[in-house]
């Protein structure tokens, strides 16, 4: 069994992971990252993000005041009430064409195994030309779909939408709030509505500094964000595309890096301190608000590297923070969750500073699923067994009668 801080090496298996208790922490670890923008995205109806971002304003927090949190308990019997299992067809929708495919494969088949260890019946698609045939033929149609798609297409709202044409029920967001969430200045304008505090950035598209000068667009930003700062794509996950910036002379680097993944760059000013992740599931509408869980890094940037690169990433599950703080990041996330309208299951990131306000980084509706993602650690290091777990988020969205 793990200890109450449980110090997970990237390598390790999320079946390793034991149940870690709510106990206080002093020790304090600090990592080196950004947080996301402010600005607009120019890919973005300025409107549609202003109604957004008021409707978070207004409901955010009375949801979470209302919002009756759930126990394992809850989660137990949930999964108990999901019968005839193998009756029911689920397919893992996974790969693509994105550059997060293989982590999206290893999700999927991470899913399926221990959705099928609970006896459900489960099937795996690619994202390919025989997709929409296999989704509305009553041979192969099936129950539930459960959308596992990393990157582009996945997260950006787009499967979502086909989904909700063919009248499909699915576990995640909806497409309108996907796409929020995908667009990290938007997803940042609306949780910023909603009382989370993030740094402050600027949005440019590559077509700026061709258009103004390399040279005169980076004096700009130098002078009115300064040192260091942190460079990346507007849309995108896995920290593709993403550079550190310490000296004036990486900048331009940093940009070709970020624009070999998207048209338009995030310029952030880098925040320091611990940063954490913090997952959600909802059942019936109830939010499971897992523990924090910390990573650190010996460079100080958890970038594309220490996510793919066994070894010396460490992970802590619960984060080490203080009560008050681990519940004041709790509640960040689940404004984030309620604020940008996701559904049945997020991971938010922040940076703890160190006045212990939480920056919000972004908001994720397709987290990783596999062996070292994220959200299956939290899981694991707070006693949930997750065949079990994904059992009961399975039978919510049954029970609903989805047909969106």
């Amino acid at each position: 069994m793990a200890p109450k801080h449980s110090k997970t090496p990237r390598q390790q298996t999320g079946g390793k992971t034991a149940a870690a208790s709510k106990a206080k922490a002093t020790a304090s670890a600090t990592t080196t990252t950004v947080a996301s923008p402010t600005s607009t995205a120019a890919t973005t109806s300025a409107t549609a993000a202003g109604e957004v971002a008021k409707k978070a304003k207004r409901t955010s927090h009375r949801s979470i005041r209302e919002a009756t949190p759930v126990t394992m308990d809850d989660v137990t019997s949930l999964a108990s009430k999901a019968t005839k299992r193998a009756d029911k067809s689920i397919l893992v929708i996974c790969g693509g064409l994105s550059h997060e495919r293989d982590v999206s494969i290893s999700s999927g088949h991470r899913v399926q195994g221990f959705l099928e260890e609970a006896g459900w019946t489960v099937r795996v698609h690619d994202m390919d030309g025989s997709l929409l045939p296999y989704l509305t033929d009553e041979s192969t149609r099936p129950d539930l779909v459960w959308p596992l798609l990393h990157g582009a297409n996945g997260e950006d709202g787009s499967i979502r939408d086909v989904l909700e044409m063919a009248e499909l029920p699915y576990i995640g967001s909806r497409a309108k709030a996907s796409r929020t969430a995908w667009s990290k200045p938007i997803a940042k304008n609306v949780v910023r509505m909603a009382g989370l505090h993030t740094p402050h950035s600027v949005t440019l598209p590559e077509s700026m500094f061709r258009e103004l000068g390399v040279e005169p667009v980076i004096d700009m930003l130098l002078g009115s964000l300064g040192l260091p700062l942190f460079i990346k794509p507007t849309m995108g996950g896995s920290a593709m595309g993403c550079t550190m910036v310490t000296e004036q002379s990486q900048l331009t680097q940093a940009l070709i890096n970020c624009f070999a993944y998207g048209d338009v760059a995030l310029i952030e000013q880098a925040v320091t301190g611990t940063e954490v992740s913090v997952s959600i599931l909802e059942f019936d509408g109830h939010p499971l608000v897992l523990p924090p869980l910390e990573i650190w890094t010996p460079s100080g940037t958890y970038d594309f590297e220490a996510r793919s690169t066994p070894g010396p990433t460490e992970f802590y599950v619960p984060a080490r923070l203080d009560a008050k703080t681990t519940q004041t990041v709790s509640d960040a996330a689940l404004t984030a969750h309620r604020a940008l309208g996701l559904r049945d299951i997020s991971r938010t990131d922040f940076i703890v500073d160190a006045q212990g306000q939480p920056q919000f980084l972004e908001s994720n509706v397709a987290p990783g699923m596999t062996d070292t993602s994220l959200l299956p650690q939290s899981a694991q290091a707070a006693g949930y067994n997750l065949p079990e777990l994904y059992t009961a988020l399975v039978q919510s969205v049954l029970n609903q009668k989805r047909t969106d």
